[in-house]
């Protein structure tokens, strides 16, 4: 006596096929954090995509030399600028003295406008120096605008250093004062590259809160 084929008999040929997940029902991911870790953020369903660019924490090295070369800048800047003032003072009391002797003038008629003149130069080195310090003061806290105008401050004294030099090798000058332009020089390069270079773009361009 034969009996009907068993249709849930896995080895019945005329039996129903299983079903494939997801064909008729949905299938339900499994809840995070239960064998599967959730995605990760910034790649996927995260917010943001990627990494962040980095950060530098502390000033970079460039940086930090351009800062302390704007402060020894500054402080040169500072003992030029009381030199021209002792200088035109000294030039003031001479000429006034001559005047007061004989009427005449030791330097041609043009005491006091050296005078003048030397004031007007200490004042601008003691601008220049003020200057200076600002920009190294703010390279804790400042931002891209710090760096550019450090960039152009040192562009500026590349040019003058350049055509110092070219007018030493010109008129044949002291072999000291070549050596400082060529000093000179390297300073204003060395801040130009400070501000140019990677680490330094990074560390202005860091948020600040």
């Amino acid at each position: 006596m034969s009996y009907p084929p068993d249709p849930n008999n896995p080895n019945n040929p005329y039996g129903q096929p299983p079903q494939a997940p997801g064909y008729g029902y949905p299938q339900q991911a499994p809840p995070a954090g239960y064998g599967y870790p959730p995605p990760a953020p910034g790649y996927g369903g995260g917010p943001g995509y990627g990494y962040p660019p980095a950060v530098p924490q502390n000033m970079p090295g460039l940086v930090v030399t351009t800062r302390v070369l704007l402060f020894i800048i500054g402080a040169v800047q500072i003992i030029g600028g009381g030199i021209y003032l002792i200088a035109a003072a000294a030039a003031k009391e001479v000429t006034n003295r001559a005047q007061q002797i004989d009427g005449s003038d030791p330097f041609n008629g043009f005491g006091n406008a050296a005078a003048g003149v030397l004031v007007v130069v200490g004042i601008v080195c003691a601008l220049f120096a003020a200057f200076s310090i600002t920009l190294g003061v703010k390279f804790g806290k400042g931002g891209p605008a710090v760096r550019i105008t450090t960039l152009v401050y040192g562009s500026f004294g590349a040019l003058l250093g350049l055509l110092g030099l070219a007018g030493s090798f010109a008129n044949n000058a002291n072999p000291v004062g070549i050596v400082f332009t060529l000093m000179w020089l390297a300073v204003s390069i060395t801040m130009i590259v400070g501000m140019s270079v990677k680490d330094g773009v990074a560390w202005f361009a860091r948020p600040r809160y």
